[in-house]
C-alpha cells in the first residue's frame, strides 16, 4: 500500500470515509497508475535513490479537505538478507501531492518527507511536522534541518504557485553525519549511523535539505525488541522500489436518467503536456551505492580531501522503463452502506509510453482529451456506464457532453472551491524549559510570507542545538562532532551546485521563493532556519 504524495493513505482512509458520510457525498474517483520499470537493480545499490517528477495542478480547483492524492513517486523500504520482519511496515513514502491534513492547501502540490515508524506508530513529515502532539510527540522530532538556505514550512514544502509540468528532483541518500551507538535512550539497544538525507534539485535550490534522525527509527525497539537492527537507522534500502501514482479522491457525481442509463461527471482533471502531446511524469530514477556519496564524505570527515557533494556516477544505477503499465482508476459509489467500484476505461484516452529509456509518461488520445491554455491535457469529464448489469464487464466510458441527457443535471454542476473553516495554526512549545527555548535560537523571529496564503515564523538555531537533535538521544559530545561536520558542509556545499545529475529534458520547477533564506551575519556556517509557527496570513 502506498502513500506517495498521497502520503500515509492508510492512516487517512478512515477519516476520508467519515468525512464522506458527514458531507453526504458518496461518489468519487480513486485508484492507482501503475508504472513498471525494466530490469531489476543489483541489491548492492542500497544507499538511496533519486528521481525527477513532473509537478502540476491535478485539479483545476482545490475541492476541499477530503482531497488526498499523490503525484508519481515511490516507497523506500529497508533491505533484508532474508525474510523481512513479520507484521511490520516501515518506510519513507513522501513526495508531491495533497493530503487531508494539509492546513494551507492550494492547487499547486506540496512536498512532505513521509517517514513511517513501525506500523504507522510514528510519522515524520518534516521538521516539526508529524504525528502526535507536543505533549506526546510521535514523529514531530523525527526530522532535523540541515540546509542553511532553505526554510522547510511545517505544513509541507511549497513549490512556486503556478508550477505546471516542470520537473522537481528529489531523493534520499544516507550520509555519515553521526556515529553508531551501542545504546538507545540508556538501554542496550543499538542505534545505527544512517542519516537518510533529502536532496532536492529545483531551479532555485539544489542540495541536501533535512534528514531523518537515526533515533526516529531505532527507539521503536524500546517497545518491541524484535525490531533491533531491522529499521532504517542501520538497514540499507531495497533499490527495486515500486513506482505508482495514488489517487484517493477526485470529486465525482453519478446520475441515472429515466431510461435507467447511468452517467457520471468528474471534476476537471489534468496532466501536463511537457513533451509534445505526451506527459513526461517520471524521469531519471536512479539507485545509489555508497560510492555515490557516502565514501567521499566519510573520507573527508576522517581527515581526507573535501567532498564536493556531487554524486559519483560510478555509484549510480539508472533504472529504465518498459513503456507498459495500467490504471486502476474507478468510480466508487456507496448505496445503502454498500460500495460499488467500477473501472474507468482509462485506455480509451491515455496510453502508457516510455518517451525514452529513462522517462515514463502518457500519450493522450486527442479525440477524448482537451488541451487548455496552460498546456495541460484535461481528461474526459463525462462518462457512460457500459454493461452495468455485468460486474466483470462493467466500465465507465467517455462520452461527449452532448450525449448526456439534460435530465441528469450533470452539465449544470460547478466544481468550486468549498468554503471551509479557518485553518488552525501550527504552533510549537513556548515553555522556557523545552528544547525549543533551551539552549534556544540565536536569532529571530523572522517571517516568511508564502504563496499558499500562510506566514511562517522562524528562528535561526545552531545546528546541534535544534529541537530535533536535542530529542535524538545524543550526548553533548556527539552533537558537537555532528556540528563540526555540518560546518564543513555549509562552507563547501552551495545551493547552486548540481548534486543530483540534472534532467535531460524539460525545465526545473521553482520552490516558493519566500523559502529561500540567507543566514544572518555571523551565523553563515553551522546554523539552520527552524519554523516555529505557521498561520493564515491572508484569506484565499
Amino acid at each position: 500500500m502506498k502513500a506517495v504524495a498521497g502520503v500515509l493513505t492508510s492512516v487517512f482512509a478512515i477519516s476520508n470515509l467519515i468525512s464522506s458520510k458527514a458531507q453526504g457525498q458518496n461518489e468519487y474517483l480513486a485508484g492507482y497508475l501503475i508504472i513498471p520499470t525494466g530490469e531489476r537493480v543489483d541489491r548492492s545499490f542500497n544507499a538511496g535513490f533519486s528521481m525527477y517528477v513532473a509537478a502540476w495542478p491535478l485539479l483545476g480547483k482545490y475541492p476541499g479537505h477530503r482531497f488526498q492524492t499523490g503525484l508519481p513517486g515511490t516507497w523506500m523500504f529497508a533491505q533484508y538478507d532474508g525474510q523481512p520482519p513479520k507484521d511490520m511496515y516501515s518506510d519513507v513514502e513522501g513526495g508531491l501531492g495533497w493530503w487531508t491534513d494539509t492546513r494551507f492547501p492550494t492547487e499547486t502540490p506540496k512536498f512532505i518527507m513521509g517517514g513511517v515508524g513501525p506500523n504507522f506508530s510514528e510519522i515524520a513529515n518534516g521538521p516539526a511536522h508529524g504525528a502526535g502532539s507536543w505533549e506526546d510527540p510521535k514523529g514531530l522530532y523525527g526530522v532535523a534541518q540541515l540546509s542553511p538556505w532553505l526554510l522547510f514550512p511545517i505544513d509541507g514544502l511549497n513549490l512556486k504557485q503556478g508550477t505546471c509540468g516542470e520537473l522537481f528532483g528529489y531523493g534520499y541518500l544516507t550520509l555519515p553525519l553521526c556515529e553508531a551507538k551501542a545504546t538507545t535512550n540508556g538501554q542496550d539497544i543499538p542505534t545505527g549511523n544512517q542519516c537518510w538525507t533529502l536532496f532536492l534539485s529545483a531551479k532555485n535550490f539544489k542540495g541536501p535539505v533535512a534528514f531523518f534522525t537515526p533515533n526516529f527509527w531505532s527507539h521503536s525497539a524500546l517497545k518491541e525488541r524484535r525490531l533491533v537492527g531491522q529499521l532504517l537507522d542501520s538497514r540499507p534500502v531495497d533499490p527495486n522500489t515500486q513506482i505508482q501514482m495514488e489517487t484517493q479522491y477526485i470529486p465525482c457525481r453519478v446520475k441515472t436518467d429515466s431510461k435507467g442509463e447511468s452517467y457520471a461527471r468528474i471534476a476537471p482533471t489534468s496532466f501536463p503536456r511537457n513533451i509534445g502531446n505526451t506527459s513526461g511524469l517520471i524521469h531519471q530514477i536512479t539507485s545509489y551505492n555508497k560510492k555515490a556519496l557516502w565514501d567521499s564524505l566519510a573520507n573527508w570527515f576522517g581527515g581526507g580531501s573535501p567532498s564536493t557533494g556531487e554524486i559519483d556516477s560510478l555509484g549510480a544505477f539508472g533504472r529504465t522503463f518498459r513503456g507498459d503499465g495500467y490504471a486502476t482508476w474507478e468510480i466508487r459509489t456507496e448505496t445503502n452502506g454498500k460500495e460499488a467500484k467500477i473501472p474507468l476505461a482509462w485506455n480509451t484516452f491515455a496510453s502508457p509510453v516510455a518517451v525514452d529509456s529513462t522517462t515514463y509518461g502518457y500519450r493522450w488520445n486527442q479525440a477524448n482529451t482537451t488541451q487548455n491554455t496552460r498546456g495541460l491535457s484535461t481528461l474526459p469529464e463525462y462518462f457512460h456506464l457500459e454493461n452495468g448489469s455485468d460486474k466483470k464487464k462493467a466500465r465507465w466510458t467517455p462520452v461527449s457532453p452532448g450525449a448526456v441527457p439534460a435530465e441528469t443535471g450533470l452539465k449544470q454542476l460547478e466544481w468550486n472551491r468549498p468554503v471551509e473553516d479557518k485553518p488552525e495554526s501550527y504552533v510549537t512549545p513556548e515553555s522556557p524549559k523545552t528544547s525549543w527555548k533551551t539552549p534556544g535560537p540565536v536569532a529571530g523571529p523572522f517571517k516568511a510570507h508564502l504563496g499558499d496564503g500562510s506566514v511562517v515564523t522562524y528562528y535561526w538555531y545552531r545546528f546541534a542545538d535544534q529541537p530535533a537533535l536535542m530529542n535524538a538521544d545524543l550526548t553533548v559530545a556527539e552533537r558537537e562532532r555532528m556540528q563540526a561536520k555540518v560546518v564543513k558542509l555549509h562552507r563547501s556545499w552551495p545551493k547552486t551546485r548540481n548534486y543530483l545529475a540534472p534532467p535531460k529534458f524539460g525545465k526545473l520547477a521553482n520552490i516558493d521563493p519566500a523559502l529561500i533564506v540567507k543566514p544572518p551575519k555571523g551565523f553563515e556556517y553551522g546554523y539552520v532556519p527552524i519554523a516555529t509557527r505557521q498561520e493564515l496570513d491572508r484569506p484565499r
